[in-house]
């Protein structure tokens, strides 16, 4: 793995991409940032709304204290510094899923300013690398609603549009990134890591499908590093990590090839069309300026004591990057490893449970990630509910690294284990399928199969060298795949070559 990957930025010639990107996260709060609506998703349309979230007259929103407490949590997971005094802000403009025409914000004042993450880029057939990506800000605000477009899946070519203000009001963090980003794989995987850190926590269960992680990014290009930032660029609403690294390779190249055609790159905002696997340009971009911020009359200033910081900070768990380094550092995995075993805390904490029962590492890694992931995923099971559970893993994973049973007679077991979970010791032992493991049990076995087949043997030891692999599927098969495998070999070899 290379350490720092400033000198994989990809340009085309000379140039080079400049990224940044504003996530949007929804907080996995039971009812709304500043009302007791429901926050619950896929019901019928505005059955989850009241005065506050209307903004009817007399009506005045409350700062929902579990919002500021997972807002703060993500700050710490971010390493942002996390503002003693904040406050909220009136963001206006004028859209139908907006039902009060302006939008709850944080502006100047934010909860949480100058942080960083640790990003692991992979792609296929180049080397990995880490990167260190800058986060300006996280701020608090709410949603707006949802518009559905009759007759087309977006509003070029609908015949009306009706609004669901479901949405509207649930508590959103918006996490903005430096422009530290050069490549839509850069890119994809800040997000992915933004989301896999969400959900570490439980602040949000980071369902890109249903909107709770929304990323807008920002592109600009320029003639190499030492050149001022071009014009930006806004793609909005992108909700998957393949159509954000697809959008920013789209861009980058339709801006570099319109400045090489003399063509002026506007600021604006644009869409991904994914099946068209294009950008369209959608409106000019607002400045600041634009929404007439001003604080918020109606709620307070928001004050975060050390010590409740502190408190919360003490409930962190171990974050997927810290897990990595442990994995490889510390249990000897490998980078593939750590990576797939640390992508789902879930996935995490099956591993660890196995691994404190005293089995090995490696070992509980392969069958982990191997079977054990692609019967859950097949199955729509998380690792919690399976019934093979990680005492009952280590203790094959045990009788597998003591020789008491060979993988194969694992692999064969692994079916039922995962279905009913259950002892593989009691199970071997009811059935008679330890492993023959004495030298003179298997040196029998073996003299009497080279017996059986005497023009194996000499075709063999005329330089058919082939025929090994003849001789140990007999063996397995004459044992029911019960003899030491590395014993049987050495023991075959030897009688083979005599």
């Amino acid at each position: 793995m290379v350490a720092d990957g400033t000198a994989h930025a990809e340009a085309t010639g000379a140039w080079e991409a400049v990224i940044g990107l504003e996530t949007h996260v929804q907080l996995g709060t039971a009812s709304k940032i500043f009302t007791a609506a429901s926050t619950s998703f896929g019901d019928d349309p505005n059955t989850h709304i009241d005065p506050v979230v209307l903004g009817l007259p007399g009506t005045l929103p409350v700062l929902n204290e579990k919002v500021l407490e997972y807002a703060v949590k993500a700050s710490l997971a971010l390493n942002l510094q996390v503002a003693e005094h904040s406050k909220f802000d009136r963001k206006q403009y004028f859209y139908p899923d907006l039902p009060k025409n302006y939008q709850i914000s944080q502006f100047d004042q934010p909860i949480a300013e100058n942080g960083w993450i640790e990003v692991e880029v992979a792609e296929k057939g180049k080397d990995t690398y880490l990167k260190t990506i800058g986060i300006e800000r996280l701020h608090m605000e709410e949603d707006a609603g949802k518009l559905v477009h009759a007759g087309s899946d977006r509003l070029a070519g609908s015949t009306h549009s009706l609004v669901d203000y479901n949405r509207a009001g649930v508590a959103l963090a918006e996490i903005v990134s430096k422009p530290d980003l050069r490549t839509g794989r850069e890119a994809a995987e800040y997000a992915s890591e933004i989301r896999r850190i969400m959900r570490y926590l439980g602040v949000s269960d980071g369902n890109m499908q249903e909107g709770s992680l929304r990323c807008d990014v920002n592109i600009s290009v320029r003639r190499g590093p030492d050149e001022p930032f071009g014009v930006k660029v806004e793609i909005k609403n992108m909700n998957s990590f393949s159509a954000i690294q697809k959008a920013c390779d789209y861009e980058i190249a339709r801006q570099i090839k319109a400045i090489e055609a003399g063509e002026p790159i506007h600021q604006e905002t644009r869409l991904w069309d994914e099946s068209k696997q294009l950008t369209k340009s959608m409106r000019s971009k607002e400045g600041s300026s634009d929404y007439r911020y001003f604080p918020e009359p109606d709620l307070g200033p928001i004050e975060v004591t050390p010590a409740r910081r502190e408190a919360w900070r003490a409930e962190l768990p171990e974050l997927p990057a810290a897990k990595r380094h442990r994995y490889a550092e510390q249990l000897g995995l490998s980078i593939y490893d750590a990576r797939v075993l640390t992508e789902e805390r879930g996935m995490a904490e099956y591993f660890e449970a196995a691994v404190a029962a005293g089995a090995d590492p490696k070992g509980v890694a392969n069958w982990v990630t191997g079977d054990i992931a692609a019967y859950v995923n097949a199955n729509r099971l998380s690792l919690a509910e399976l019934p093979l559970k990680p005492e009952q893993l280590a203790e094959m994973v045990q009788l597998i690294e003591s020789g008491v049973i060979s993988g194969k007679i694992a692999k064969e077991l692994l079916p039922e284990l995962l279905e009913k979970g259950g002892s593989t010791k009691a199970i071997v032992a009811e059935r008679g399928l330890g492993m023959i493991s004495d030298p003179a049990a298997i040196t029998a076995i073996v003299e009497e199969l080279l017996a059986a087949h005497p023009e194996e043997v000499a075709a063999f030891r005329g330089g058919k060298n082939k025929l090994q692999g003849f001789f140990v599927g007999q063996l397995m098969k004459r044992t029911g795949g019960k003899a030491d495998p590395k014993l049987a070999n050495q023991i075959l070899i030897a009688k083979l070559n005599g």
